[in-house]
């Protein structure tokens, strides 16, 4: 017997566990198949991708005769597939975004869907910003890299490994400039006050300094530095936006207060 929908005591229409089952399979399948017509699409950006990607090794010189090289048979079509998935996420990201959030949004009360949507905004602009900052400072982080290796010596890169740097260093700087928002989410939800944030700063910077120890490509302490850096000022960014909603709240507060009293 097929299941029914259900109609709640405030008149609202509710699903059966089997029939939010079959809406995710479909807005899976509607989201897989966006990724592989985006893959599709993005097979014809790969020459541009990898054009960008061979800046900084142009830039070394062939006096250091810098090479980026394939070790499998494979390899070049392995990567450009890869390239071309990669490139097919982002470019249909506001479509498969879109079906989880229609998924998970009626079960959501109002104020909850506000901090949702008020992160959702806030999230998204800054990854785009920290992943466009990482694609375009990675040549430079490349070429000084690179650069500590003698004259002599050649610069062999496998591809990829260096493809995996290009896309974990963007990525890592994408979402360290994330982070900073869910201090500030949970600040708006009441788990987390503006005085217990600043007052945490020694155990931030030391999560901060494993998690970019984590998801550097390369253990150097250059690498570490540059992502640290901004993560530790959007943090006390964050700091500073939950103080001021902290002391909103407490005037609000206080005014009622006054009005009891002066009642």
């Amino acid at each position: 017997m097929a299941a029914r929908t259900k109609r709640g005591a405030d008149g609202e229409v509710r699903m059966s566990l089997g029939q939010h089952l079959i809406e995710l399979r479909n807005r899976l399948f509607l989201a897989a198949g966006a990724i592989i017509v985006g893959t599709i699409g993005g097979w014809f950006l790969v020459d541009w991708v990898l054009a960008t990607m061979r800046l900084p090794i142009e830039q070394l010189g062939g006096a250091r005769n810098a090479e980026i090289m394939y070790t499998t048979v494979s390899g070049a079509f392995d990567l450009r597939i890869q390239i071309a998935f990669t490139v097919g996420i982002v470019i249909t990201s506001p479509f498969w975004l879109y079906q989880l959030l229609a998924f998970f949004l009626p079960g959501l009360t109002k104020r909850e869907k506000r901090y949702f949507f008020g992160f959702f905004f806030a999230a998204v602009p800054l990854f785009i910003a920290g992943g466009y900052l990482g694609w375009s400072i990675f040549p430079r982080t490349v070429v000084l890299l690179t650069g500590f290796s003698s004259d002599q010596d050649a610069t062999n890169l496998d591809a990829k490994y260096y493809y995996d740097f290009v896309i974990k260093f963007v990525l890592a700087v994408g979402v360290s400039f994330v982070l900073p928002v869910f201090v500030v989410l949970l600040n708006f939800i009441g788990i987390l006050s503006a005085k217990s944030v600043i007052k945490g700063w020694r155990v931030a910077l030391l999560v901060i300094t494993v998690f970019t120890a984590l998801a550097t490509p390369a253990a150097d302490v250059f690498t570490m530095l540059l992502l640290a850096i901004p993560m530790v000022v959007l943090y006390f960014g964050a700091a500073g936006v939950a103080w001021l909603h902290d002391r909103a709240i407490a005037r609000r507060a206080d005014a009622i207060d006054a009005e009891l009293a002066a009642s």
